[in-house]
């Protein structure tokens, strides 16, 4: 069975490496090289491990995907959608999150196992398994989409994402990798040239696919969370189904959950503090602020004007749609 295995890796590395000659490439916003692969624009790290994903992975009917773009969302999704599936199985005190933070309990598809070829072993792991995903709808593999999975994709106010994204790529070390000013980003960024992009193509992706089967996926706003989130926890629960039962509720396990899973709590964690996400990044790295309209204090109204522009072309007569100045009003 190794030898097997490490015949697939290596196969798979010399598949990947001949594509990568031929995909065309751009700097990205995060001043990292991007390749344009099935129509979005990748970090080169990804791409093997979307291979991999796509030809090797096998859904299972009750397993759980959760989907996003860098930086809007996906840690605090995590943490929320473990807690809930493994409340019975752990209490809120003793959860794996605190010790083995929400990267660690609920792997990325793309890196943590498709990059070592652990398919295999995910089999073994308790029902429902849990994975993470920057993969665009369209990139899933057909095991995902026709399987009984259920998909979680979270977005957000594409300026916050982009200011989030931005700080994250600017604090992490790159050896033969400029940082850009945040001019030269914002220019790339509404170009679509950053992580898994443009942007809106990966939105409209899943917004599309929730609204053909809202039994399959379920589309959630940042900023609908953050602005109340117990009924959105208990819609979490409910499209999982998982619903929590009347005694939960009247114990106040709902907003316990709240508390464990905010941004200010998980800063503290021991995961967190001493521990590392995807890619050996350190785990404080993907926490910063968490706050909505926290770009207002880095982008001009001209920047801002840009972007409204840009969401009201490419997210047309779609019925999706963001409040970016009423965002920035809010956040005054």
């Amino acid at each position: 069975m190794g030898d097997v295995g490490i015949t697939v890796v290596e196969e798979q590395r010399d598949e990947s490496q001949e594509l990568l000659q031929d995909l065309p490439t751009e700097i990205g916003m995060g001043g990292n090289l991007l390749y344009l692969y099935q129509g979005f624009w990748c970090p080169q790290v990804s791409i093997k491990g979307m291979m991999l994903f796509q030809k090797h992975f096998q859904a299972q009917e009750t397993d759980l995907i959760l989907a996003s773009i860098p930086k809007s969302g996906t840690t605090w999704l995590k943490a929320l959608t473990y807690t809930i599936v493994n409340r019975s199985r752990h209490s809120l005190e003793k959860s794996p999150l605190l010790t083995n933070g929400p990267h660690g309990v609920v792997p990325f598809l793309e890196f943590d196992i498709s990059s070592r070829n652990q398919f295999q072993e995910q089999d073994k792991l308790p029902e429902p398994r849990i994975f993470g995903t920057h993969s665009p709808y369209t990139a899933l593999p057909c095991s995902v989409k026709d399987s009984g999975s259920k998909i979680v994709y979270v977005c957000r106010n594409p300026l916050d994402m982009f200011i989030s994204y931005w700080k994250f790529s600017v604090n992490i070390p790159k050896e033969n990798e400029k940082h850009l000013s945040l001019g030269d980003a914002f220019d790339k960024f509404c170009q679509g040239l950053h992580g898994y992009g443009p942007f809106w193509d990966h939105l409209l992706g899943y917004w599309k696919a929730s609204l053909e089967r809202p039994d399959k996926v379920l589309f959630l706003k940042y900023e609908d969370i953050k602005k109340n989130n117990v009924p959105y926890i208990k819609k979490l629960a409910n499209f999982l189904g998982l619903p929590f039962s009347v005694e939960e509720e009247e114990q106040g396990l709902i907003e316990e959950t709240s508390r464990l899973c905010s941004v200010e709590s998980m800063k503290n964690h021991e995961s967190t503090r001493t521990g590392t996400g995807p890619l050996g990044i350190p785990a404080s790295a993907f926490l910063r602020k968490g706050e909505v309209g926290d770009s207002l204090n880095y982008l001009t109204p001209s920047m801002v004007s840009r972007v409204e522009n840009l969401i009201q072309e490419k997210l047309q007569d779609s019925g999706l749609s963001f409040c970016l100045s009423s965002a920035f009003q809010n956040s005054s």
